[in-house]
């Protein structure tokens, strides 16, 4: 007979992981308590192998999230599996033996968020947020003009046009993020307000940066005249890269600024040897909020990849149906004074 149980590994969790030939995203690290801790209302838990018959099959790092009247714990890009990939029956399993260990340790989550490829009876939609499960990645293991050629004929035009335009100066900026941000998070608000999308605090960007650190995250402008027309933020490790955060202005995107970031972007990791650069997120039946980002995503590789999407899983069901509830008659207000 299989059997299975959660080890808490500790610091051990990564090595263990690099053993197991698994190669955790940025989230799953140690290298993420420090940003976690440096927000209000998050700090780190636990760091768990899920050993099968005594092997590691799946590695989950937790953070403890405190929402407004409600603690939860998110496992983001987590679990990472062991080779192969896991059939639905080990995801459910995996959940099952959760479920169990975070009720015992930790009274105050009420639900669990993790990623999961299999939809299951105990997988519920997120409650305040937005997943994915399809994204863009290019492979930067190509030669440049071999990433050129797996780009669409718009995107190699609308790259090319940009290159051409000399006024338009791509950059790292990550040395002096702290003296730049403050200027650059206006293009946020500018962004957020034309798109329809929340933004948070100046101060959690700042705090991202600081925390990680250029090993981990990293800041890239597009300027003219030295005047910011887009910039983006990407986190990485060894291998992985991933486009975080993006903004521009009405400027910057007549000109193709964001066409040419993502160029340059591609180019300064590529010469990192970072291995995969994830655009993070199109749309799907899941997501389909994300559509507006599809065609320019889709220019730079028609590498369109289905990814394990983020789900919430009660670990106190009938608190969770009492929070759905109570968010649910929330937005039903808000609604309502809205449409006055």
């Amino acid at each position: 007979m299989t059997r299975s149980r959660f080890e808490d590994t500790g610091a051990g969790f990564e090595r263990l992981a690099r053993q197991a030939g698994v190669d955790l995203p940025l989230e799953q690290t140690s290298a993420w308590d420090g940003f976690d801790g440096a927000i209000e209302g998050r700090e780190p838990w636990h760091k768990l192998v899920w050993c099968v018959d005594g092997a590691p099959r799946a590695f989950i790092a937790l953070t403890k999230m405190r929402g407004r009247g409600f603690t939860y714990l998110w496992a983001k890009h987590g679990p990472v599996w062991t080779a192969p990939q896991p059939t639905a029956a080990e995801e459910s399993a995996f959940r099952s033996d959760l479920v169990r260990l975070v009720a015992g340790l930790d009274r105050s989550a009420v639900f669990v968020r993790l990623h999961a490829a299999h939809r299951a009876a105990d997988l519920n939609e997120l409650l305040q947020s937005v997943t994915f499960d399809r994204t863009v990645v290019l492979d930067l293991t190509a030669g440049e003009d071999a990433l050129m050629a797996g780009m669409k004929k718009r995107g190699r035009r609308d790259v090319r046009k940009a290159l051409r335009d000399t006024s338009l100066v791509a950059a790292e900026e990550t040395e002096r993020a702290a003296e730049v941000f403050p200027e650059l998070y206006e293009l946020l608000v500018e962004t957020g307000a034309r798109d329809s999308f929340g933004i948070s605090e100046r101060s959690v960007y700042e705090s991202m940066l600081a925390s990680l650190g250029p090993e981990h995250c990293r800041l890239y402008t597009v300027r003219r005249d030295g005047r910011p027309l887009c910039w983006g933020i990407v986190t990485t490790t060894s291998t992985q890269a991933t486009y975080y955060y993006a903004a521009s202005n009405e400027e910057g995107r007549k000109a193709g600024a964001p066409d040419l970031l993502v160029w340059s972007m591609a180019s300064f990791l590529r010469s990192d040897g970072v291995r995969s650069f994830d655009l993070m997120g199109i749309d799907s039946d899941r997501a389909p909020q994300l559509a507006g980002v599809r065609g320019f995503k889709t220019k730079f590789s028609e590498n369109v990849v289905d990814v394990a999407g983020a789900w919430d899983v009660p670990v106190h069901p009938l608190r969770y149906r009492i929070l759905v509830a109570a968010l649910a008659a929330k937005r039903g207000l808000l609604a309502r004074l809205r449409s006055r």
